[in-house]
């Protein structure tokens, strides 16, 4: 084949859903958000809907490698099925056990039974169905009544739906209007844009072991209007374009390739014409060894390499989201906005023990020891000398930064707190809780509450906190594209999450949902008062884990202040 001649290692423009090749357009992404946010609902359905060859299966392709640990996918991928017929299917994904010949009753008594088992041990349940638009509308209600299944606090069954755009008009007709009163979040996902359709072939080469330029203008601008964007057929035209030029021992591919492989995969061949030349076709190779297969599949989508080395913070970049950097120590400033702070704590001095110094304090060491057993981790100093290490792979970042007592109530985070005396001895004590005056400490012996107010003149702003770093950001792995991308579709369903919660209208969530991943953050980070750049590092993160309820110690209760 021609892999040799261009040098890759594979071909790079096969139609299988390979997850490596995936390509996350703003599009893609917010259909990926979509289905991320969705997940965490409280059941009902969600719909995706594209043109055949715009990603869909390979979005839930991404989607399934990507739900949280504690949700359990069933996917149907033949929905052709009678009601009772799609039942059966749904407990042989779920490993239901059922008799041969069971009735629709039966079969709807053993998956509520099993949602009410995996629901009591924690467990969620998503069912998938692709090529959704060929469910009649008899199976389509028997799966809206499956949703009927509840406790008194969520549904217990969550549905997918993927399918083309006559999904949509099927959901719209009156017999399926409570179906479609059920839907919590739908998105059509449409073909890439012009400018993208450069990004997304250099990505496909790189991937497949080529760096370098193959495509010429000409040859993109031909691409895009063969292809409409359709990531299908690039990968079709591509790929037989390719197969042409290496015919034609060429190692560039022009315009004239392109226009002659669409042809082809259109199925619109030049023949001999009168008084006139045969056109080329590359169906018929020059090279006796050359074999073309194409086979009829998914498409796969594609995404843009990560540049530079990962990092803890995801910025805004013109294609959507990049990662950058390191998981490491940073002291970004921060100075929240008036509005956002806690009300001022009246304190009464001297109805709590004071602050005793040195006997209330610590070596940086023991510090650290005592901050990651609030944690729940145990840590170990001869073991991990550099304790942010130690953080990093219990999947935690350090954060120092200078503030005041508002700025601690604001993280919300128990701190190393880095004291001084007036002889300029320095030593260190964990914060653990503060409500009005009264600050809890950890020491080795146990902790001990305190008056906050006899703690301060020690105190001139220097702080430690430990914080959440996202799953799926890794430390040095520029080279590690599945994190790249699980990083976007984490950012991207928060960022849904919060414009749910925080927008003031139907019409501004969906504004805020439009956004690029880099404006959503900016919208964010002006309402919570942070520094507003578009870059989600620990401080942003550390307000939205806050936002959203997220497990790990808190300074203050919940409620207070």
């Amino acid at each position: 084949m021609y892999y040799d001649f261009f040098g890759f290692r594979e071909p790079p423009f096969s139609i299988a859903p390979d997850p490596r090749y995936l390509y996350l357009s703003e599009r893609h992404k917010e259909a990926l958000a979509h289905l991320m946010y969705g997940v965490q609902g409280q059941g009902g359905f969600i719909v995706i809907t594209g043109e055949v060859g715009t990603g869909k299966t390979t979005v839930s392709r991404c989607f399934i490698e990507n739900v949280p640990d504690h949700v359990d996918i069933a996917l149907i991928l033949n929905p052709r099925l009678s009601a009772r017929e799609l039942l059966s299917s749904i407990c042989d994904e779920l490993e239901i056990p059922h008799p041969v010949g069971a009735s629709i009753k039966e079969l709807v008594g053993l998956i509520n039974d099993d949602l009410l088992k995996a629901h009591a041990a924690g467990r969620h349940k998503v069912l998938m169905i692709d090529e959704a638009q060929n469910l009649s509308a008899e199976v389509l209600e028997q799966l809206r009544l499956l949703t009927n299944l509840e406790t008194a606090e969520k549904k217990l069954l969550q549905i997918v739906l993927l399918g083309q755009p006559e999904l949509q008009e099927i959901l719209e007709l009156p017999q399926l209007r409570q179906l479609n009163q059920r839907v919590t979040a739908r998105y059509h996902l449409d073909a890439l844009g012009r400018e993208e359709i450069e990004a997304y072939l250099r990505y496909r080469l790189s991937v497949a072991g080529l760096r370098g330029e193959i495509f010429t203008d000409g040859a993109v601008r031909a691409l895009y209007r063969s292809s409409k964007g359709i990531p299908r057929l690039i990968n079709l035209i591509s790929d037989r374009a390719l197969l042409g030029a290496y015919a034609e021992g060429e190692h560039q591919i022009s315009a004239s390739h392109i226009r002659t492989a669409a042809r082809e995969v259109n199925g619109n061949r030049r023949g001999k014409q009168s008084g006139g030349r045969s056109g080329k076709s590359y169906l018929v190779p020059v090279a006796a060894s050359v074999v073309v297969a194409v086979v009829m599949t998914a498409w796969a989508l594609d995404r843009l390499p990560a540049s530079g080395r990962i990092t803890t913070g995801v910025s805004a970049e013109p294609d959507g989201v990049a990662l950058s950097g390191t998981i490491e120590r940073v002291e970004p400033s921060f100075e929240p906005t008036p509005e956002l702070l806690p009300e001022p704590v009246t304190i009464i001095e001297g109805s709590l023990p004071d602050f005793e110094f040195p006997d209330d304090t610590l070596s940086l060491r023991a510090a650290f020891g005592e901050l990651f057993a609030v944690w729940g981790r145990d840590y170990r100093a001869s073991n991990h000398p550099i304790a942010c290490d130690y953080a990093e792979e219990q999947g935690l970042g350090c954060l120092d930064n200078r503030g005041s007592r508002r700025s601690l109530e604001h993280l919300n985070r128990p701190a190393i707190l880095q004291l001084r005396n007036g002889a300029g001895d320095s030593r260190y004590t964990v914060l653990s809780g503060l409500e009005g005056d009264r600050a809890t400490i950890e020491r080795p012996e146990g902790q001990r509450d305190l008056s906050f107010s006899s703690l301060e003149p020690y105190w001139f702003g220097e702080f430690t906190v430990l914080w959440e770093v996202p799953p799926h950001i890794r430390q040095n792995s520029e080279e590690d594209s599945d994190s790249s991308v699980s990083a976007q579709i984490w950012m991207g369903s928060r960022m849904m999450e919060l414009a749910s919660r925080y927008s003031g209208s139907r019409e501004e969530e969906n504004r805020i949902n439009r956004m690029t991943t880099g404006d959503q953050i900016r919208w964010y980070q002006k309402r919570k008062g942070l520094k507003v750049d578009g870059i989600a590092g620990a401080m942003t993160i550390i307000q939205m884990n806050n936002d959203l309820e997220s497990d790990g110690p808190r300074l203050r209760s919940a409620g207070s202040g």
